[in-house]
């Protein structure tokens, strides 16, 4: 089916004897069993939905991990000078903040630096490196970045300095030779742990460290940053990941969290925290420090004990996170839909000198998710260009990056599958742009786009949506399933704020379910549901809706067909 986004919709095709399997020795129903098929779930996670299993940790015994330990303790015991650098995005944030804790809990003092995006560029370059090593560190921590910086290495080397790497962006040989690299990407392609973030990387490195040196300390408390790190991040909510998350939600009252207590109240949220609060509440918030200012800020957010300070820098950065959103929606409306949409190429890229390079990321996120299509946002930025690209799951974005540096047509970058970064000069972006797109055809990959299941209105009740909420908590790679639901009637559609389209669907049988829209409004989809005077196909989520403490169900329509005989 042929949707009016462009995309082609189908429902999956999973082998019914297996469904049969799975509901039979579970006990599940078949749609549950079917979506778990589907996704192919390992033991582990098939144990986890009904079950609690313990978060473990797999790197006890790596020998990368044991590696570093012995530096930081050799460090830690010679009393020498220790320097953290971290990204400027949540991951590398969080990174650097746990490590600041963890210097704290053992009374070990450590200084961290976050680069500025617009002073400073992307990661441990080697003009940041030359500038912080006037500091004279004897040892160097690079978090969530790193991978890439062999000249800094080299550099640090060079000055007898010693370097820690832990990081999860693609990588490639000669790797930088630092004293200790971190990476599960280092060894092979598919290393079973590569799905993790910088974020939980570190923890699992603090938490071996505690442990090897039998040191009775507890860093649990930690685990919602690494999470909140880890959907930021668009990292699979899969297997530990998963076990993460459960973990995390399940103890939030446990602790006392100030942060995420006080963006709920702020925002006069009163229901529990859910995983989606950590992607498009709590993540932006974060991530608009790094945006548009500096983000060592949320570093001393994060670790900082004094509740009046951490309040003062929460206003700065939600204030910063309201002028993000004002400077997104207006470039936004700026950008020609439909023009991008009659684009053949299967990776937009999009130059716009206006753009301001701290919504770049954000801007190609929303192209992606309405086209369907690995996008690249350019800007200028001083003498050069900058680029951000998001990705879609068929496309491994960061690993050409370096394909193109080895060919001279980008500068310098860096990435994972899902996101990446890079700097250009003007005269190559027309040749990035054939590159990459020639790169694309080259995959072979598929474009379809996939629904569990054909649905009624009248399925849809709260024994349905208790079934489905089984799987949970949603996110990347074990997304809130997806239904197509059939000839729905289009009642009193309007635009809220933030540019949302609520709206009531309509069965043939005069069920009404309130419905919801997130697609820009200017997009096909938006047009379609203000406009479309005929019936529709919808493909859509479930979504519990809680206002004034009441819950109620909801649909999120996610793409819709108006040609009902193309399915």
């Amino acid at each position: 089916m042929l949707s009016v986004s462009g995309k082609n919709w189908k429902e999956i095709s999973v082998t019914k004897r297996i469904i049969e399997k799975v509901t039979v020795d579970n006990n599940f129903s078949n749609l549950v069993s079917k979506i778990i098929v589907s996704r192919k779930f390992n033991n582990l996670e098939l144990t986890s939905i009904n079950s609690s299993i313990e978060l473990f940790n797999p790197f006890a015994n790596q020998k990368d991990f044991k590696k570093g330990h012995k530096i930081l303790s050799d460090s830690i015991r010679n009393n020498e000078k220790i320097l953290v650098i971290g990204d400027y995005d949540v991951d590398g944030c969080v990174s650097t903040s746990l490590f600041m804790n963890f210097f704290k809990m053992i009374k070990e003092n450590a200084e961290y630096y976050i680069p500025n995006r617009f002073t400073d560029g992307y990661g441990a370059s080697l003009k940041l490196v030359k500038k912080l090593t006037k500091k004279k560190p004897d040892l160097i921590i690079m978090l969530d970045c790193g991978s890439n910086s062999a000249d800094s290495i080299e550099y640090l080397n060079s000055n007898k300095i010693k370097s820690i790497i832990i990081d999860h962006h693609e990588i490639y040989k000669p790797f930088p030779k630092a004293t200790c690299l971190i990476n599960m990407k280092k060894e092979v392609n598919n290393n079973e742990y590569d799905y993790f973030c910088a974020s939980s990387l570190t923890y699992f490195f603090i938490h071996s460290f505690f442990h090897n040196n039998n040191l009775k300390l507890l860093f649990e408390k930690n685990l919602i940053y690494v999470l909140l790190a880890s959907i930021c991040d668009v990292m699979p909510l899969r297997n530990l990941n998963r076990i993460m998350a459960i973990k995390v939600l399940k103890n939030f009252k446990k602790y006392d969290y100030f942060l995420f207590d006080k963006i709920l109240e702020i925002k006069k949220i009163k229901r529990p925290l859910n995983i989606e609060d950590f992607g498009f509440l709590i993540g932006p918030i974060i991530n608009s420090a790094g945006r548009l200012g500096d983000a060592n800020k949320i570093v001393k957010l994060i670790t900082s004990e004094n509740n009046r300070i951490k309040k003062q820098i929460l206003d700065e950065i939600i204030q910063t996170n309201e002028k993000r959103k004002k400077i997104e929606n207006i470039f936004i409306k700026e950008i020609n839909l439909n023009k991008i949409g009659k684009i053949k190429d299967n990776v937009i890229v999009l130059y716009e000198n206006i753009c301001n390079e701290g919504i770049m990321g954000i801007v190609a996120s929303r192209l992606k998710e309405i086209f369907n299509k690995p996008s690249v946002v350019i800007t200028q930025s001083g003498d050069f260009y900058k680029a951000s690209a998001r990705s879609t799951s068929n496309f491994n974005f960061g690993k050409y990056i370096k394909y193109a540096i080895d060919k001279d047509i980008i500068l310098s970058g860096g990435g994972h599958n899902l996101a990446a970064g890079f700097s250009i000069k003007k005269e190559k972006i027309n040749e990035f742009k054939e590159y990459i797109n020639k790169s694309f055809k080259k995959e072979k990959r598929s474009t379809i786009k996939e629904y569990i299941s054909k649905i009624s209105l009248n399925t849809i009740n709260n024994r349905f949506y208790k079934d489905v909420k089984k799987l949970e908590p949603f996110g990347t790679e074990n997304e809130n399933p997806t239904f197509l639901v059939e000839n729905i009637q289009i009642l009193k559609p309007k635009i809220l704020r933030d540019n949302l389209i609520s709206f009531y669907a309509k069965s043939k049988t005069s069920k009404l379910i309130p419905s919801i829209s997130f697609n820009f409004v200017d997009s096909n989809i938006g047009r379609t549901l203000l406009y479309y005077k005929n019936n529709v196909n919808l493909i859509v989520k479930i979504k519990e809706n809680i206002w004034n403490n009441k819950k109620s169900l909801q649909l999120m329509v996610i793409d819709l067909i108006t040609d009902l005989n193309n399915t």
